[in-house]
C-alpha cells in the first residue's frame, strides 16, 4: 500500500532552516571573496559609496551593489545614506593592518576546505582521506614540498595562533614556570606571543626538521631568536625537549587513539616534575551533540588517514593513563577546549 504525506502536515513545517543550510556556503564564499578583493581594507579609513568601494576593491559595477549589500546583511559592513563602512567585527578582524587580523585564516580555509569537502561523498563511501590536487593550487598534503605554499599555510595559522597565544598567556600562571615546549610549534608564532607576554620564559618549538628555515626566518623577524629555540625531529622517534610546560595545540587530533596515548606518555617523561601539559583542540562534547565540533572531527577524517577530534572525557583518560593528575577542562576562544594536567612532584609530596 502506497502512502502519501498529508499536505497540511508538510505546510506546517517551515523548510527555511533546510534551505539556509543548503546554501550556507554562499555566505562563506562572499566573505572569502571580500577578503581576497580587499573590501575591508578599502573601507578601513572610513565610509565610501558603492561606486568608490567598487573602484577601490576592483568590483565590477554589475555585481558591486548586491555584493556590498549582502555583506551588510551578513553583519560585515554597515550602510547609511548610501555609504558603506566596516562593521566593528570586520574592522577588528578583517583589516590587514589590524593586530588581530584573521584574514589569513579566512584565505587558508577558502583554499583548503572547498575542494576537499567537495569529495566528502567519495570519502564517506570509501573511508579514504581526500587531498587537494596540487595542480589546482591546493596545498593540503603537499604543502611541505612548496616553500611558498607552506609560508601561506603558516601565515593563515598565525592569524589564529596570535589569539590563542594571547589567551594562553592570560589564562596560565606562567610565573610558576621557566620554560615550555610547543609541540608542533611550526615557525614559532604562538611561542613568540607567550615569551613576549612573559619575558622570563624560554621556549623550544619541536617540529619536523624541514620547518627549521621557516622558523628561523619568522622568529628572527619577530626578534625572539634569543628566547625561542628550534628542535627538529619526529614526535614518536626522537627525544622531546625537556621543559616545565608542554603545549599540544592541534596535535592529538592528527593521530589515532593508540598514538595519542603513546605521545602523551612521551610528554610525561619529558616534562619536569611539578610541570604541566596544556592540550587544546576542537574537542567533541562528551554527549556528542555540538555540530561544529563534530564537523571539525569529520574534516580531520576527511583529510588525514587516522585523525579526528576526540571527546573531553577521552583526553582526560589518556592523560591519567600517562601519569598526569588533574585534567580540568575549560572553553577556549569559543571554538576550542583547553585541558590542563600536571605531573606530580615527589620531592614536594615528601616535604609535605
Amino acid at each position: 500500500m502506497t502512502t502519501t504525506e498529508d499536505p497540511t502536515t508538510a505546510a506546517a513545517v517551515d523548510p527555511g532552516p533546510l534551505i539556509r543550510l543548503t546554501i550556507a556556503d554562499c555566505a562563506a564564499k562572499a566573505l572569502h571573496s571580500a577578503v581576497t578583493l580587499g573590501v575591508f581594507r578599502a573601507l578601513a579609513d572610513g565610509p565610501a559609496d558603492a561606486a568608490r568601494t567598487a573602484e577601490l576593491a576592483s568590483l565590477h559595477p554589475r555585481m558591486a551593489t548586491d555584493f556590498l549589500d549582502a555583506l551588510t546583511g551578513l553583519g560585515l559592513l554597515e550602510r547609511a545614506e548610501g555609504r558603506y563602512r566596516n562593521s566593528v567585527l570586520a574592522q577588528t578582524y578583517l583589516v590587514p593592518s589590524s593586530p588581530s587580523y584573521l584574514g589569513g585564516f579566512v584565505e587558508l580555509t577558502n583554499e583548503t576546505l572547498y575542494s576537499t569537502w567537495g569529495r566528502l561523498t567519495e570519502a564517506l563511501r570509501t573511508g579514504s582521506p581526500q587531498h587537494l590536487d596540487p595542480d589546482k593550487g591546493g596545498f593540503v598534503g603537499d604543502r611541505h614540498q612548496d616553500p611558498a605554499k607552506m609560508k601561506r599555510f603558516l601565515a593563515g595559522l598565525d592569524a589564529y595562533s596570535d589569539r590563542m597565544g594571547a589567551e594562553l598567556a592570560r589564562r596560565v600562571d606562567w610565573a610558576r614556570y621557566g620554560s615550555f615546549t610547543d609541540l608542533g610549534g611550526a615557525r614559532g608564532n604562538l611561542a613568540a606571543v607567550l615569551v613576549q607576554a612573559h619575558p622570563h620564559l624560554t621556549a623550544t618549538c619541536f617540529d619536523l626538521e624541514r620547518t627549521r628555515p621557516l622558523f628561523t626566518e619568522h622568529v628572527g623577524r619577530l626578534d625572539a631568536a634569543d628566547r625561542i629555540a628550534f628542535a627538529g625531529g619526529d614526535f614518536f622517534a626522537d627525544p622531546l625537549p625537556a621543559a616545565d610546560v608542554f603545549v599540544l595545540g592541534h596535535i592529538l587530533h592528527g593521530f589515532d587513539t593508540g598514538r595519542r596515548r603513546a605521545l602523551l606518555r612521551r610528554v610525561f617523561d619529558a616534562v619536569g616534575p611539578g610541570g604541566t601539559v596544556l592540550v587544546y583542540d576542537r574537542m567533541i562534547d562528551d554527549d556528542r551533540s555540538d555540530p561544529e565540533r563534530l564537523l571539525s572531527s569529520l574534516h580531520m577524517r576527511l583529510v588525514s588517514p587516522e585523525g579526528s577530534e576526540y571527546r573531553v572525557a577521552d583526553c582526560r583518560s589518556w592523560l591519567r593513563e600517562a601519569g598526569f593528575t588533574g585534567g580540568g577542562a575549560e572553553p577556549l576562544l569559543g571554538t576550542h577546549t583547553l585541558i590542563t594536567a600536571h605531573k606530580p612532584n615527589p620531592a614536594q609530596e615528601d616535604a609535605a
